[in-house]
């Protein structure tokens, strides 16, 4: 006998995170990493493939066809019309009249398009309708949806469960009486506006603190760039290290200190980004800018900044950069930006898979982290 199974709940997926998503795919990731690491459909990686490439755009609006968007417009005034046959009757008929057939056609179309038909003012029709309603009533309702919605509820969503509960009040009266009975929505604070700072004068504050030991598989993550000799000329990489142990995560190189190198790292991420709990690293513009803010905001990842001028407080990031600048590129002579990649890539492969440490007991990151996970098992 086949046992139920419970439905899958329906997941969400944010115009901001569906444009990281295919920036991964567009930075080199192979679609079946993608869609094993973020467990989506294959279908709904090359749809948002696709609108990305047709117009920029996730909302399904922008991405119709001429044709469909001709259908839309015409089921829209085919809808007007049955709308005003339904109504249009009763126009000539005395004000109660008119409230009455509103009230009876309010779950088929809406008040402000039926006090158009109509010619009465929208204020009039929720005046005469409300004489009839009692207040008390009214009010036990707002404060029974607005509970039940975890104080989340605003007045336009306070007004549609009214409507199914057949009654019938305009988002002024909801908001008198949710000011009088005190009920304030969880999204009618101030919202977060970003503000143009100095990389040294960031509000944000230094969540790791230092504590750079005995952290959690992928909770922090640190990074930090510096500069290599290539040919005649400066080129830079981007790491990104796990405090849990040491694994260098997340690699880039290029010709430029910028926050689209970051960004790169964060692409060759094995995994699903959302996995990362805090990104950590100093004050310098190629990590406190609008690029890295929308990433980690689509990835859900809390953001870290050392305080000014201490690099102590990333002392991880920059004792691993000492290591890589003695064991990869003191030796080492690169004569292209495709030669450090590649080279860069092995060093990765190594210091992971096969370098010991001695803050991990020596242990190589792998070892230290098959053994350490297992034991949490």
């Amino acid at each position: 006998m086949s046992k139920n199974k419970e439905p899958r709940p329906r997941r969400t997926f944010t115009p901001e995170l569906k444009q990281q998503i295919v920036d991964l795919y567009r930075g080199g990731k192979r679609k079946c990493d993608i869609i094993r690491e973020y467990d989506i459909a294959n279908s709904l990686l090359d749809k948002w493939i696709a609108q990305a490439d047709n117009s920029g755009s996730f909302k399904e609006k922008d991405n119709r066809s001429t044709e469909d968007a001709e259908l839309i417009r015409l089921r829209k005034e085919n809808q007007q019309l049955k709308m005003e046959n339904d109504i249009l009757k009763p126009s000539s008929a005395d004000l109660r009249t008119k409230v009455n057939v509103i009230k009876a056609n309010a779950h088929k179309y809406s008040v402000s398009a039926m006090c158009r038909v109509l010619q009465i003012p929208r204020s009039t029709f929720y005046y005469e309708a409300k004489a009839k309603q009692d207040e008390s009533e009214l009010t036990v309702n707002i404060i029974d949806i607005f509970k039940a919605s975890r104080n989340n509820y605003g007045t336009r969503k306070i007004k549609s469960d009214l409507k199914d509960r057949n009654l019938i009040a305009s988002r002024r009266r909801i908001g008198r009486i949710m000011k009088q009975e005190g009920l304030v929505s969880s999204y009618t604070t101030a919202q977060f506006r970003p503000q143009k700072d100095t990389c040294n004068e960031s509000k944000i504050e230094n969540v790791v603190d230092r504590q750079f030991n005995k952290q959690p598989y992928r909770n922090s993550v640190v990074s930090d760039l510096t500069y290599v000799r290539v040919g005649m000329s400066w080129n830079y990489i981007c790491v990104l290290v796990d405090l849990f142990n040491r694994e260098i995560i997340g690699y880039s190189a290029g010709r430029n200190k910028t926050a689209e190198l970051v960004k790169q790292a964060f692409q060759s991420v094995k995994g699903n980004l959302k996995d990362i709990q805090i990104f950590h690293t100093d004050r310098g513009n190629e990590f406190k800018n609008q690029t890295i803010d929308e990433t980690l905001k689509a990835f859900e990842i809390q953001r870290s900044l050392s305080h000014k001028g201490c690099p102590y407080d990333n002392a991880v990031a920059e004792a691993t950069f000492k290591i890589i600048k003695t064991e990869l590129v003191r030796n080492q002579t690169f004569s292209s930006l495709y030669h450090l990649q590649i080279e860069l890539a092995d060093y990765v492969n190594w210091f992971n898979n096969h370098r010991i440490h001695s803050s991990l007991g020596y242990l190589t990151p792998m070892k230290y982290r098959m053994i350490t996970l297992k034991k949490v098992v």
